[in-house]
This record gives structure tokens, C-alpha cells and sequence, in this order.
């Protein structure tokens, strides 16, 4: 069975000495396990392939780690989105039968984050992008980042919104209180990234982005980041008489969006996410290096699902969006 894993990550050198020289240095402090993910992000090359061979992953679809260069200043993004793409192609070049690019874009600087992407596409042979989430609190429904956004419509490439953390006003509010570590933790992976993540999706969609680019097709990690749960209830309270929107909020969540995994090998969140969107929408991914590939594979494999769906979510759905 071909697997393709959509959520995997890497940095440049550019972004290690720039926008994220913090977010490395608290790898290197955070012992065994910190090392371990400090290295294998920086790792682009043949011991990563050896690592896919290994666990038996035949390509991995690569982004630049959160935070990427979102909260950098304008002309910082756009200095090492070019850098870091640049870097990312030259990896891909080495292994072009395992590796896949989505673009970093300078989002600071919308036309020139217009510009990159087709660049990317046309030139590096990208076949997508991936934005961290908000950019010093602004989120993609402002129509500041439309042109972004329209260039992906007609590039007719996906864009991937990943998690990222929220803004300090919304960490110290939600999220304070605790002690540092359980601060992080909540504010982050524990809950506050899928949040956040979540709300930025569903402001797009009030925001009108999905009916302003109806073939723009988004990505979203995590089974969904929670949205599964709760999109009966969105579509019941926010109804078309409301939103003013052409279609309800389950059909854009059906139509325009995708789900991977990362990391979420968790069977209960895996069948509800089925039933509220269908087999279709669904792609594997590992979260790498932060998931491993053998517990994603060996989850994947044993999903309840026929032969032909498993064979859609490990690779065809994938090769299907993103034209592989």
C-alpha cells in the first residue's frame, strides 16, 4: 500500500538563525527527546529517507515548521519564505520520488506572498502551501490576504492552515493563571492550537472567502481540529438567514475542506470525523518528526474501513488534491 504523509516538517537555515531561534534553542535544551526532534528537523536528507524506509513511508510531503515565518516582520518573511523554499527544493531535488514541497509564503507582504507561491509552483515544482495560522492576530478571512488567496484558486493548489500559538491577549486571558509548563501545554498541542486553528477556519468561511473562491480547497490537521464534534451544532445555529453566506456551514466544511491526521491516531475521533464528512476528505499524514511513522502506519492499517477506502486515505485522496 503507497502512503503518502502530508503533515511533515523541516527547517531552513535561514529560519534556525531568524524567526525561529527560539522555538530551536528550546529543542536543544529539552534533553533526549528535544535533541531527537532538533536533529530531525534540520535532517532533509538521506538519514531521513532512511528513517521512511525504515518504517515503510514512501513519501513525505514537507512544510516549514510552525511558526514558520508568520510573526516575523514583513520583509524577514519574505527574505526566508524565498530562503527556505530554495532549501526545501534542493532536498527535494536529491530524493524527487520521496519528497514533496509546500511553499512558505510571506503573508506580511500578500502580493509578494502571491508572487512566491507561483514561483514555487511553476518554477520548484511545489504543489501547495502552508500558512501557520494567524499573523500578529489577523486571520485569513481579512481580505488583506485575499490576493494570497486567489492565487491559489487559480493555481488550483491547496493551502494547508497548520496550528500555531494564539496571541499573548488570548493566552494570558484563556490560558493564564497555571503554571508555565501547563500554560504552554494548554495554550499549545493540548488544546489551544486545534482551537485556534478551528476558529480561523470557520472565520473564513463567515467571512466569506469560501463564496468569494468557491474551488479553494483547505487542509486542516489533526482530524479536524475538533470541528467534527461540533459542526451538527455550527450548522444548526448558524444558518443561512444568519450568515447571509450561499451555502450552509456543513457544505463548505464538506466541500471545501480536507483532514489529516496528524497525529491524532485516535479511532473514536477517526470515526466521527467519517461520518460527518465522508471517506473522500480524509488523508493520512504523520506529524513528523513530532509523530512517529510506524505508530501512524500501524493505525492507519488497522482502521475499520474496506481495502479501498484505506487505499484513498493513504494515497489516493492525496495524489487526487494535490495532483501527484
Amino acid at each position: 500500500m503507497r502512503t503518502i504523509a502530508l503533515e511533515e516538517h523541516f527547517v531552513s537555515p535561514d529560519f534556525v538563525s531568524g524567526p525561529g531561534k527560539e522555538f530551536m534553542a528550546r529543542w536543544r535544551s529539552g534533553g533526549p527527546r528535544g535533541m531527537q526532534i532538533h536533529d530531525r528537523l534540520l535532517e532533509v536528507g538521506d538519514k531521513r529517507i532512511a528513517e521512511m524506509d525504515a518504517a515503510g513511508l514512501d513519501v513525505q510531503v514537507l512544510s516549514l515548521n510552525s511558526p514558520g515565518v508568520e510573526q516575523a516582520e514583513a520583509a524577514d518573511q519574505i527574505a526566508v519564505a524565498r530562503e527556505s523554499n530554495d532549501f526545501l527544493a534542493g532536498a527535494i531535488k536529491r530524493h524527487p520520488t520521496r519528497l514533496v514541497g509546500l511553499a512558505a509564503l510571506p503573508i506580511a507582504a500578500p502580493d509578494r506572498a502571491a508572487e512566491e507561491l507561483e514561483r514555487a509552483i511553476h518554477k520548484l515544482g511545489f504543489k501547495g502551501t502552508l500558512i501557520n495560522g494567524h499573523t500578529r492576530g489577523r486571520y485569513l478571512d481579512d481580505k488583506f490576504f485575499w490576493p494570497i488567496l486567489e492565487r491559489a484558486d487559480a493555481l488550483n493548489v491547496p493551502v494547508y492552515l497548520h496550528p500555531t500559538i494564539p496571541t499573548k491577549a488570548v493566552v494570558d486571558a484563556l490560558y493564564g493563571g497555571f503554571s508555565p509548563a501547563v500554560t504552554a501545554t494548554l495554550s499549545g498541542g493540548a488544546w489551544g492550537w486545534h482551537i485556534e486553528t478551528a476558529v480561523h477556519l470557520i472565520r473564513m468561511i463567515l467571512g466569506g472567502v469560501f463564496d468569494k473562491f468557491p474551488k479553494l480547497q483547505v487542509v486542516i490537521g489533526h482530524l479536524g481540529e475538533g470541528i467534527p464534534f461540533m459542526l451538527p451544532r455550527m450548522n444548526r445555529n448558524l444558518s443561512t438567514e444568519m450568515t447571509k453566506l450561499a451555502r450552509p456551514m456543513n457544505a463548505y466544511l464538506r466541500e471545501n475542506v480536507h483532514y489529516t491526521f496528524g497525529g491524532f491516531n485516535f479511532p473514536a475521533t477517526f470515526a466521527n470525523l467519517v461520518q460527518e464528512v465522508g471517506i473522500d476528505r480524509i488523508m493520512f499524514s504523520v506529524d513528523y518528526p513530532y509523530g512517529s511513522m510506524e505508530e501512524a502506519l500501524a493505525f492507519l492499517k488497522q482502521l475499520p474501513v474496506s481495502p479501498a477506502d484505506r487505499e484513498r486515505i493513504a494515497h489516493g485522496n492525496a495524489e487526487k488534491l494535490y495532483r501527484l
